[in-house]
């Protein structure tokens, strides 16, 4: 799209909460998290890529070490971002930004690229149904013994009805974020989003951990809406 010359009011999403904010430049397309957040994300994709883009594919392998070094030098692991959590104006978790690198069971169905289905920890195949407490404690015990990508979960905030884990690769410290939510109701539904903090690909690293998690919790029970 053309850049515009003149100031223009766009209408902006963040946390769900519509606001109007204003753009000198060109139209910046989808969802707008924050300018900040994001401004931020975009100088740790830019350094990430930069240090990777010079170092051959061979020697990615054999000097794991040194990428560690530089991973914590440049800190790829990145901020926390402030929206994570169930939002307060519509409950649900947060959308994904526009990069390939995040699933969310908030997408709408047509997104193909950020949307996942949800869970029902009392699936089908579950001869008795379980609380949402037991199946809270379920999650919890997959979460700890799966690690579909040789990422070490870190459980960072953990309530009654939701979960948020760390999920951080060996060798250059890269953090993604992993939420699950138990909404209220009498549906045993579990929501959940994850998404890399880095980058603009994952090479699909989010939604295999999700699959693994999920493979496991099925032989406790639970059950995807809709495979993927």
């Amino acid at each position: 799209m053309a850049s515009m010359t003149s100031t223009i009011t766009m209408l902006c999403v963040y946390n769900n909460h519509r606001h109007k904010c204003s753009s000198s430049s060109s139209f910046i397309p989808r969802v707008v998290l924050c300018h900040k957040q994001q401004q931020q994300h975009n100088n740790n994709d830019k350094k990430f890529d930069k240090i990777v883009q010079k170092i051959p594919r061979r020697e990615i392998i054999l000097k794991s070490s040194e990428l560690a070094i530089i991973g914590a030098i440049f800190q790829f692991g990145g901020k926390k971002p402030e929206y994570l959590g169930v939002q307060k104006s519509t409950p649900a978790l947060a959308l994904c930004p526009a990069t390939k690198n995040c699933i969310s069971t908030s997408e709408d169905i047509t997104d193909l690229t950020h949307y996942t289905p949800p869970w029902n920890y009392n699936g089908r195949g579950r001869k008795k149904p379980v609380s949402q407490g037991e199946a809270m404690e379920e999650l919890l015990q997959v979460i700890k013994s799966t690690k579909a990508d040789k990422s070490d979960p870190k459980i960072v905030e953990k309530k009654n009805d939701y979960v948020h884990v760390e999920y951080q690769s060996p060798i250059l410290g890269l953090v993604d974020d992993v939420e699950f939510w138990f909404p209220p109701g009498k549906n045993a539904t579990v929501e959940y989003r994850s998404a890399s903090r880095v980058g603009n690909f994952d090479f699909d690293a989010n939604r295999k951990r999700i699959k693994a998690l999920r493979v496991e919790l099925e032989k406790k029970g639970w059950e995807s809406n809709e495979r993927f």
